[in-house]
């Protein structure tokens, strides 16, 4: 059946129409968009939409209910996240969303957020890889971890209120960011691992996944790529060291730096040097305890497959058509 996974989160807003021949895929890409609305701008400050955020969303949600029809979509889930969770006039954005696209809006709690996550990576990974694994979805307003056997699901995850626009707005809105705006953030970040740990043990991991559009885009220059190339960049494996370095330069670098990078996505520039803090700090606590429990993380791996695979096979396991 054609199916539609859409994912509204902090930054940004995707859709995924593809073909898939049953319930577990393999998905096969018909449209795959991504679009920079950043609907969860100030939702940390001031706990509620911006009301030209919301709108530039909805009109989004609008073009994409354009291509659900134009496709033939016959089934759509669309998912909201961690922005959505925190705002107060959240009511407004879901009945916005109904109305243009013909469904409701699964406001998937940090939990439901990480198992789809994990589902969506999953779905193009291998059974017989080193396992379990730790995947890691890094997003605006939150930042999911889950551990997961491949080829069975989700175990145990956690949900961390840090994610690239979040910590930019919270520490990082200096350019470049200060010595201590970075040190804030580290503290920030390394507190929330702190709890993840009470939920997922990281020692137990064989192997370390990273998704969305933080991680991509650091993948790239780890690459040297000067255009975007999501063949290239999937499956890419990098030792704790080329992450660290890489996330460094990001981490210190100006908003014209960024800009200049060939496959840096515009609405993503400003929030850059806070996602690579976020996923610097991920990356050398999950390499700190396999180190401890003797199996010492050989390479992160970057998938370009995450929540919005995971909404699709969710459409089609469970078809929800449009009205």
């Amino acid at each position: 059946m054609r199916v539609a996974g859409i994912d509204c989160g902090t930054n940004s807003i995707r859709l995924l129409i593809a073909d898939v021949p049953g319930e577990r895929g393999p998905l096969d890409d018909v449209v795959r968009l991504m679009d920079v609305v950043r609907l969860g701008q100030g939702v940390d400050r001031t706990g509620q939409f911006d009301p030209v955020a919301l709108e530039r969303t909805l009109t989004k949600v609008g073009e994409y209910a354009d291509l659900c029809r134009e496709h033939g979509v016959e089934s759509i889930r669309f998912a909201a996240t961690s922005a959505t969770r925190d705002a107060s006039n959240r009511d407004e954005f879901l009945s916005g969303v109904r109305e243009r696209l013909g469904v409701p809006v699964q406001v998937l709690t940090g939990d439901q957020e990480a198992g789809t996550s994990f589902d969506g990576a999953a779905s193009v990974m291998g059974v017989d890889g080193p396992t379990p694994v730790i995947v890691v979805d890094l997003g605006g307003g939150s930042t999911e971890v889950v551990l997961g056997e491949l080829g069975e699901g989700a175990v145990a995850d956690h949900s961390m209120n840090v994610g690239c626009v979040r910590m930019h707005e919270r520490h990082m809105a200096s350019d470049p960011a200060t010595a201590e705006e970075i040190a804030a953030a580290r503290a920030d970040v390394n507190a929330a691992l702190d709890a993840a740990e009470q939920d997922v043990d990281f020692s137990s991991a064989r192997g370390l996944v990273g998704l969305a559009g933080t991680v991509t885009t650091l993948t790239a220059r780890a690459l040297g790529l000067e255009q975007y190339d999501a063949s290239r960049i999937h499956g890419t494996e990098l030792t704790v060291d080329q992450v660290v370095e890489v996330c460094e330069w990001f981490i210190h670098s100006s908003k014209a730096e960024r800009d200049a990078l060939g496959y840096m996505h515009p609405g993503r520039s400003d929030v850059m040097a806070a996602g690579a803090l976020v996923w610097e700090e991920v990356v050398k606590r999950v390499a700190a305890r396999m180190e401890e429990s003797g199996h010492p993380l050989g390479a992160v791996v970057t998938s370009e497959h995450d929540i919005l695979d995971g909404m699709a096979l969710w459409a089609a396991k469970e078809p929800q058509p449009p009205r």
